[in-house]
């Protein structure tokens, strides 16, 4: 499993910091269905952090489908379709450009004016 870094001094709770790590391994590939997670308590040690929090983590990636726990097994990643994980990865970068482009109207900007700073954006990370 790819290293989950956690930063106490983030307004992110740390359970929410666990979670979008783990769904974005998932969602990049990094952790294939079947693919067994740490026990809570084992992560909870290797993160410093309590079992709750990773409790709760684990809790809200199975209520969105990313895991699965099994009884006296422990959490493995769940088989997600294809074309449900596409559609999870495409509302995980769509989210955020709602929002964004929800506080550029708030703030008066025009469509055009968007669209520049998109295309700003875009040039600067081709280079």
């Amino acid at each position: 499993m790819t290293p989950i870094t956690l930063s106490p001094t983030s307004p992110i709770p740390l359970y929410d910091q666990i979670t979008k790590q783990i769904k974005d391994a998932i969602l990049r590939g990094d952790l294939a269905p079947g693919q067994a997670l740490p026990s809570i308590r084992q992560l909870a040690q290797e993160l410093g952090t309590s079992v709750i929090t990773v409790k709760r983590a684990y809790l809200e990636l199975e209520r969105e489908g990313m895991i699965l726990t099994r009884q006296g097994l422990g959490c493995f990643v769940a088989p997600v379709e294809k074309g449900h994980l596409e559609t999870t990865r495409r509302e995980s970068v769509l989210a955020p450009l709602r929002q964004a482009l929800a506080e550029a109207k708030r703030l008066g900007m025009t469509m055009e004016e968007v669209r520049q700073l998109f295309a700003e954006l875009l040039k600067e990370e081709e280079r």
